[in-house]
């Protein structure tokens, strides 16, 4: 899930200063997950607006914020709204942000929210980075424990010289990946793997910006 973070309410309020009208809308996964973009989020989001002296007309929270044509046929409800607004306030990640600059090309979009990283969720709304997107997952290589993500130099083949005690020599805080993929490769039977080196990744998968088509009928025009 993508993990999100409310802005400093002063540097939000700052950015939206010119706007008087607001329409704010949430997402119903990731966001509400953190408690950004939920319906006691766009509660608390109203109030500030309100207290600053802007009006918001309407709210909603969309199934999922950055699926353009589902939330556009979700938005229809709100037409009357959405016409009167001269901003949308998107409570969501920087994707649903974008697909609500998508949608309303005619009206000013503000995101309410940083959106920092692909993580899990380890505890209610306690969360950790898991995944850097890189584009060439090497996981099935390393017992299911990506160390891209997970150690701060990002090494393929580990431990470096700085691990100390089973720690990282960036935080003592913080254990070495490496020791957990060692620790769950002997766990598995399977430190034999360990043994063979990793090649380095081929980082143009991850150049910006990806296109990526899943369906059969697209896959099979790629391939002619």
């Amino acid at each position: 899930m993508i993990i999100t973070k409310k802005k400093d309410s002063k540097d939000f309020l700052e950015s939206v200063k010119k706007h008087k009208k607001m329409f704010l809308m949430g997402c119903s996964e990731c966001a509400s997950l953190c408690g950004t973009g939920s319906d006691e989020a766009i509660q608390e989001m109203k109030e500030m607006l309100e207290a600053d002296g802007k009006e918001v007309l309407g709210s909603m929270v969309p199934k999922t914020g950055c699926q353009v044509l589902g939330t556009k046929k979700e938005l229809k409800a709100y037409k009357e709204a959405l016409d009167e607004a001269d901003c949308v306030v998107a409570m969501s990640c920087g994707a649903g942000t974008q697909a609500a600059v998508e949608l309303f090309d005619d009206k000013a979009v503000y995101p309410s929210n940083d959106s920092m990283f692909l993580g899990n969720m380890t505890r209610f709304q306690m969360f950790d980075e898991r995944c850097s997107l890189c584009g060439e997952c090497i996981i099935d290589k390393t017992a299911g424990i990506c160390p891209v993500t997970n150690c701060p130099k990002g090494l393929l083949n580990g431990p470096c010289g700085g691990m100390t005690d089973g720690n990282c020599e960036v935080s003592s805080d913080i254990k070495c990946v490496w020791v957990k993929i060692y620790e769950r490769q002997k766990k598995l039977d399977s430190l034999d793997e360990m043994k063979e080196t990793i090649e380095a990744k081929d980082w143009s998968a991850s150049q910006k910006p990806r296109i990526i088509s899943t369906r059969d009928k697209d896959k099979e025009k790629a391939a002619k």
